[in-house]
């Protein structure tokens, strides 16, 4: 695979960004609090959390990948000869120290961080529409239009491994690997998602039920709830661990959005999913009752892709607008439209016994179980985890 040259420039100040240091603000359509990232010239694509969510990874219309310091807002790295056209994509592998990103000039290629350098890239025939690694970052997945294929390589080296060509008759849209790494996750433009098994080699699981194309998808972490995006303006959630899907369809999420589904994310424990539409809104979701908790509003264009942070406390999004949004999700639960919602579909309000915060309490739990909301439950773990950590480096 080719090598090439890929220079780094450290900004420390952008007229273009106006804005450099991020600081936590209002807006009323907000509702809560955001912090607002611009340098970017055109359109953002891509966006997402790396080093511990220190900083935020984002890829851009105006052929430019950035490093972000969430804390600041100053951007750390500008990367700015990656690709000659549109980058559709960009993700950090699981030691933070490559990216891998496509884009509009057929190319997917892997670049060390804190050089700049191309490790390796390589083309497809097509437009490549998206990339990802796999968890344990030794292989690369990557797809595209014009020839629907899905490509297998081998992260260190660039290799091919697998040229997949026969999964979708249409646009592949998403692609990823499944948490366990032995399964490739695709969507496309013929309305499909698909599991594609890496040791057969076949398709394992094929979902179908929208009517328009499925643009986005995410599995959660112990692989039982897989959610897709679609044009149509809904979101499905898949029973995969059961198969119920087969004889039940999927639970489709109530009061979806107005326009088409741009891109969704589950939160790390599997119980909220976020969702970004075309509407220039981003959802999140309580999955396990299907109702949505709180839109929030703020962006002035189509939203291109969504995710929570790893303690769940807030969601990143962004934007045709230019503009990349962190929104502080952890007071959703007090805000009166929540509230008032969730209410109204008979979901029991009840507050933390630990932070005295407000919570529901979904279908499958009941007071008497739960008395304690998912970030004081987030935070007991850690602490219990660092506690036997410190007794085994005592003993």
């Amino acid at each position: 695979m080719d090598e090439e040259e890929l220079s780094v420039e450290i900004v420390q100040d952008e007229s273009e960004a106006g804005r450099t240091t991020a600081t936590w603000e209002h807006e009323d359509l907000a509702q809560l609090r955001i912090k607002v990232f611009r340098g970017h010239l055109d359109t953002v694509r891509s966006c997402k959390y790396i080093d511990n969510d220190k900083k935020i990874l984002s890829a851009s219309d105006d052929k430019s990948i950035k490093i972000w310091d969430v804390e600041t807002g100053e951007v750390l790295h500008n990367y700015t000869r990656c690709h000659d056209s549109i980058i559709s994509q960009a993700n950090v592998n699981d030691n933070g120290r490559r990216f891998v990103s496509c884009g509009w000039d057929k190319k997917v290629a892997v670049w060390d961080i804190e050089s700049g350098n191309c490790v390796w890239s390589g083309q497809h025939a097509g437009i490549v529409t998206s990339c990802n690694f796999s968890h344990d970052g030794k292989y690369v997945v990557s797809g595209s239009d014009l020839d629907n294929t899905v490509k297998i390589w081998d992260s260190n080296t660039g290799d091919l491994i697998h040229n997949v060509d026969d999964i979708h008759t249409s646009t592949i849209t998403k692609c990823m690997f499944a948490p366990g790494d032995d399964k490739i996750i695709t969507t496309s433009m013929d309305k499909t998602a698909k599991f594609y098994d890496l040791k057969t080699l076949k398709v394992t699981i094929t979902v179908q039920g929208h009517i328009n194309i499925i643009s986005c998808c995410d599995i959660s972490h112990d692989e039982r709830k897989f959610a897709t995006g679609s044009w149509d303006k809904t979101v499905n959630i898949w029973d995969i661990a059961t198969g119920s899907y087969r004889s039940k369809g999927p639970g489709q999420l109530c009061g979806s959005h107005d326009g088409s589904v741009s891109s969704c994310s589950f939160s790390p424990d599997g119980l909220q999913l976020v969702t970004g539409s075309y509407d220039s809104t981003v959802c999140v979701w309580d999955v396990d009752n299907r109702v949505q908790k709180v839109k929030l509003q703020g962006h002035d264009d189509w939203v291109e892709d969504v995710c929570f942070g790893s303690d769940q406390k807030t969601v990143l999004s962004c934007s045709k607008d230019r503009t990349i949004r962190i929104w502080n999700v952890e007071e959703a639960d007090k805000l009166p439209v929540v509230l008032e919602r969730r209410k109204a579909i008979g979901l029991k309000i009840i507050k933390c016994s630990m932070c005295g915060k407000p919570f529901s309490l979904t279908s499958l739990e009941t007071y008497k179980d739960v008395s304690v909301c998912v970030f004081c439950r987030m935070q007991n773990r850690e602490q219990t985890m660092l506690e036997i950590m410190n007794m085994v480096d005592e003993g």
